[in-house]
């Protein structure tokens, strides 16, 4: 059972996909985006941002809009395609592209015949080597023409937005998806040659009880996920307006989420799951991020946690996020705004923030937190932090050794808690994060 306190969990912290987090964004210099283009040598992954879903949740935080216009998707993919043209012509010739990721939104809510156009361009384009290609898809509108392009394009990682299987939850976020669908979803997708398939689920849910969690984890594991990512709702509708649809009154208390939290752990774990965090899971032996979690090789980006180990990410499509060591940038978020400057043969990238040393320092210590639960910290930032670190250390949830700080397995659903004690630039601005559990 992991100790509850409370009081150590009331202050909403980030999820630390990137360090600085994008709460601290700011207008950008083109011409440094166009620079680190340019210095981008060895290797590279892509993500690819469609923000158009088929039907929009009340949950979700993500830059999406309704996929109502088929117009609209297919001059969002023109400016896209010239977007690929555009940046791929500044990459060095060493540059090798190794992964791809496709995200949203929902990739799906575009024609099968358009998405294949897509990936078309990024072959045309892009110095691609054997390529790991990653999609995030919606149940709901996943079609068999769907799973003949999955298989020709070679996708052999998938992510599922399941969520819940409890109707009432389902209800109460507007997303309603019948078991049948996912089922049918899991066996097109293992059909089209995907072996790992990831499935989203949340905790924390309006009417969402212990019960209702344990059901969706079961159906989950029988379905035979690869991965779970288990995430807690992050319920902020002064950020998120359409989230104002949900009953806030509705929704589980700071000690129910921990439960929830918990609960998820400890069954993933007894089900033969190997860890990732405290909230994702990956089944051993057949899973590379359980293989990269076991051996020291886990990372973690603005797609969560990951096995790529490439320095480089670069962000295409409306909103957007590359990543590089000195430098993240987003892209322009909305989709107008993003395909006219675009189509004026502009680089779309107008925020973002320089990663000074400094902060490439902490960035590093709060990913090996998140990602190995330890790290080396630093005498000076030892002794700086000692004080901050002092409830968590004399509660068994962290020890520091020298200047090696570690989180103890009780420790887990403090993990972004304390990485936030490296984090210089929150300076209590917690309605702009969510609660750490």
């Amino acid at each position: 059972m992991w100790p509850y306190h409370p009081d150590l969990l009331a202050t909403p912290v980030p999820r630390y996909t990137s360090f600085p987090t994008a709460a601290e964004f700011g207008p950008v210099d083109t011409a440094l985006y166009r620079s680190a283009l340019e210095q981008a040598h060895g290797d590279v992954s892509l993500y690819v941002h469609i923000p158009f879903c088929e039907r929009i949740c009340h949950y979700c935080g993500c830059n999406t809009g309704a996929a109502n216009r088929r117009q609209r998707l297919r001059s969002y993919l023109d400016a896209l395609e010239v977007e690929i043209r555009h940046v791929s012509s500044l990459l060095p010739r060493d540059a090798k592209v190794r992964r791809i990721s496709f995200g949203g939104g929902s990739p799906n809510a575009l024609d099968p015949v358009d998405f294949t156009r897509l990936v078309e361009a990024l072959y045309v384009a892009f110095p691609l080597v054997d390529p790991v290609f990653s999609i995030e898809l919606d149940p709901r509108s996943l079609t068999k023409m769907w799973g003949t392009v999955i298989a020709a394009v070679g996708i052999e990682r998938a992510s599922l937005g399941v969520q819940t299987f409890a109707p009432h939850c389902q209800t109460a976020i507007g997303r309603e998806q019948s078991e049948d669908s996912i089922v049918a979803a899991v066996d097109l997708l293992r059909d089209a040659g995907v072996t790992s398939l990831n499935f989203d689920l949340m905790y924390g849910l309006p009417g969402q009880s212990l019960h209702d969690l344990e059901d969706s984890l079961q159906r989950t594991r029988v379905l035979g996920a690869d991965r779970v990512a288990l995430f807690g709702y992050a319920h902020v509708p002064h950020i998120v307006p359409r989230q104002r649809a949900i009953d806030a009154t509705a929704l589980p208390d700071q000690r129910e989420r921990f439960r929830m939290a918990e609960l998820g752990f400890s069954y993933f774990v007894t089900h033969g799951y190997t860890p990732v965090g405290f909230d994702h899971f990956a089944a051993p032996g057949c899973d590379p991020l359980a293989s990269a979690a076991m051996a020291g090789r886990l990372h973690r980006n603005f797609q969560g946690f990951t096995d790529d180990p490439a320095p480089t990410l670069i962000g295409l499509g409306a909103s957007a996020i590359s990543a590089f060591p000195h430098l993240l940038a987003q892209n322009e978020k909305n989709s107008g705004r993003y395909r006219m400057i675009t189509s004026q043969g502009q680089l779309a990238a107008n925020r973002g923030i320089e990663r000074s040393a400094e902060d490439q320092h902490r960035g590093a210590i709060i990913e090996r937190l998140l990602c190995d639960s330890r790290a080396r910290i630093g005498t000076g930032l030892a002794a700086t932090l000692a004080c901050a670190l002092q409830p968590f250390v004399v509660r068994g949830l962290a020890s520091l050794d020298g200047d090696w700080l570690t989180i103890t397995a009780d420790g887990l659903p403090y993990a972004r808690t304390i990485a936030a004690l490296f984090d210089s630039y929150r300076q209590q601005s917690p309605s702009r994060f969510s609660s750490a559990v």
